[in-house]
């Protein structure tokens, strides 16, 4: 038995699993169908609490590319304000007077965790790309 373009064996394998059965309807016109277990999907993802079911990897990747842009934002402020010295020494020293407040300093302790996280999670996913055992120990690396 068939609903859309969800057989029976899929809907034993989401039951053997563990997963949320698939609510389709066998009165649904059949073009519809596939687009309703889409969105059966997505709201069973968003009422897990995220839209994405990727878990504590799908969370690294996403912590692995805000940590770069805010590193390269660094980057490029750093050498903005390090440039100014040629431009305006006095605007320069008003800058680096800037930087001497308590929020900045709290700023270069986030750096530092931004930096240390994406370095070692680019070591993290050099390990699962290029070693032999790496898919099967991501887990642990984790």
């Amino acid at each position: 038995m068939s609903f859309g373009h969800v057989s029976q064996r899929q809907v034993a394998l989401r039951k053997s699993a563990g997963a949320p059965p698939l609510r389709v309807s066998p009165e649904m016109p059949a073009d519809t169908a596939p687009m309703r277990v889409v969105l059966l999907r997505e709201r069973i993802s968003v009422m897990n609490g995220t839209l994405y079911k990727g878990g504590v990897s799908m969370w690294s990747w996403v912590a692995h590319r805000i940590t770069g842009v805010a590193v390269l934002f660094f980057l490029y402020v750093h050498v903005l304000d390090t440039a100014l010295v040629r431009v305006s020494p006095d605007a320069y020293d008003a800058i680096i007077a800037s930087y001497k407040t308590p929020l900045v300093n709290l700023m270069e302790v986030g750096l530092v965790g931004a930096v240390l996280f994406h370095a070692l999670n680019g070591l993290r996913v050099m390990a699962v790309d290029f070693w032999k055992r790496g898919p099967r120990l991501q887990r642990q690396m984790l």
